[in-house]
């Protein structure tokens, strides 16, 4: 049978080693796993502490083993990096240096593309992350130089604005004595309407007394409408038609030609002895303007005389006539 002591003492030593343990896991290492070694160095690890951990893709694969500082390189920071020995780094990893909100730090581990191996012990690239300040400093910068364009840009239109204001005080004083010139208007306008209200006032008195002393001829107009309509047209239309008839009846009778006026519409025999006599007369007047001595002379002039005069006349005629053509 086991004395009580053997019992406390193998209590105490699991205990030891179960602080141990959990000491050791609470700073983020694992007994149990075995780790790769490697080295990295920072100008600045701005707080870093031993057993922050090492993150790939967000996931933590190790821990920081020790940080010491190296006085023959410019007092750089060599960061000692224990990570799973299943993670694989090549020429081309960098260990970023980030922080969180709080203020935690921690390394993430950027494998890239591995072209070659890196061995244990090796020395990784080291890379700073952007900060917050630095995110907000690059984004600034465009903003505070847009700022300046759109600040001078103002700058400009303050200074148009400074030119144009004799322009603008000239158009508010214009302004103000534009209401004035609208109450004259107004006023103008008021008393032409009275005038105009005044006139069609009158016009429209006129028209209804017009209208008055038209009632009685509408009156009178009604009743001879009454009257015409008691007219016996009937009658007046047979006696119109009687006389349309006689009228036709005279029209043949001067067209059949068994009468004077009749032979006077349809035979010729007068129209021609008249202008035979028209003629004669206007050849008798032609004689009696060229030679006046044959009706005035005492006792006239002999035929033979006449017929040589009247020969001698119609030659001269013939002759003006064949200069004319020429």
């Amino acid at each position: 049978m086991r004395s009580k002591e053997f019992k406390v003492g193998l209590f105490a030593i699991l205990a030891m080693a179960a602080l141990y343990y959990g000491f050791y896991f609470l700073k983020g290492v694992d007994l149990f796993s075995t780790s790769t070694r490697y080295y990295v160095i920072y100008e600045n690890v701005d707080n870093l502490a031993v057993s922050n951990p090492v993150l790939v893709s967000g996931f933590a694969v190790g821990r920081v083993s020790d940080i010491r500082i190296l006085t023959n390189r410019n007092h750089t920071v060599l960061v000692e990096i224990d990570i799973n020995t299943n993670i694989k780094l090549g020429d081309s990893t960098k260990a970023i240096l980030d922080s969180e909100l709080l203020g935690g730090k921690y390394i993430v581990l950027s494998i890239g593309k591995i072209q070659k191996e890196k061995k244990p012990g090796d020395t990784i690239y080291s890379e700073l992350a952007k900060g917050m300040f630095d995110m907000l400093k690059n984004t600034a910068e465009p903003v505070a130089s847009n700022l300046q364009t759109t600040l001078a840009k103002f700058n400009v239109v303050i200074d148009n604005l400074n030119k144009n204001s004799l322009r603008l005080d000239s158009i508010f004083r214009k302004l103000q004595r534009t209401p004035d010139i609208l109450n004259m208007t107004l006023l103008n306008a008021n008393q032409k309407i009275d005038g105009v209200s005044g006139s069609f006032t009158e016009v429209t008195t006129n028209l209804n007394g017009i209208l008055n002393s038209l009632k009685p001829t509408l009156r009178n107009f009604a009743v001879l409408s009454d009257s015409l309509k008691k007219l016996e047209l009937g009658k007046t239309i047979a006696k119109t038609n009687r006389a349309i008839d006689n009228l036709n009846g005279t029209l043949n009778k001067l067209k059949s030609g068994d009468n004077t006026i009749g032979k006077l519409m349809t035979e010729d025999s007068l129209y021609v002895n008249l202008n035979t006599l028209l003629v004669r007369m206007d050849s008798l007047v032609d004689h009696i303007n060229h030679f006046p001595k044959h009706f005035t002379a005492p006792l006239g002039k002999s035929n033979k005389k006449v017929e040589r005069d009247l020969l001698r006349r119609e030659e001269e005629r013939k002759k003006k006539a064949a200069e004319k053509n020429k």
